[in-house]
């Protein structure tokens, strides 16, 4: 997917040990959550596994979209805050 970023919002949360961070791109269609955690991987220098997508917002008609995000500084720390799905019942 080739696509242009622009980083809207940044900022540092040491609670948690994180970046939230607001990013808009622009492209012809809307950005699976896998492209979506390729592009800020590759914009912020980030191991993919640290990252949690957490929206994709787009408007109708529009080829520009909002992506909500989470850095953790390590996969620990980011299973530890992030929450698990749930486990069906059998």
């Amino acid at each position: 997917m080739d696509s242009e970023a622009q980083i809207i919002q940044q900022r540092e949360n040491p609670l948690f040990n994180r970046k939230e961070i607001k990013i808009i791109i622009q492209a012809n269609s809307n950005p699976s959550f896998v492209d979506a955690e390729n592009i800020v991987s590759r914009l912020f220098k980030s191991p993919s596994e640290n990252i949690k997508i957490l929206k994709i917002d787009g408007k109708f008609g529009r080829d520009s979209f909002l992506i909500t995000s989470n850095i953790y500084k390590s996969k620990e720390n980011k299973d530890k805050i992030e929450r698990k799905p749930k486990e069906k019942k059998k």
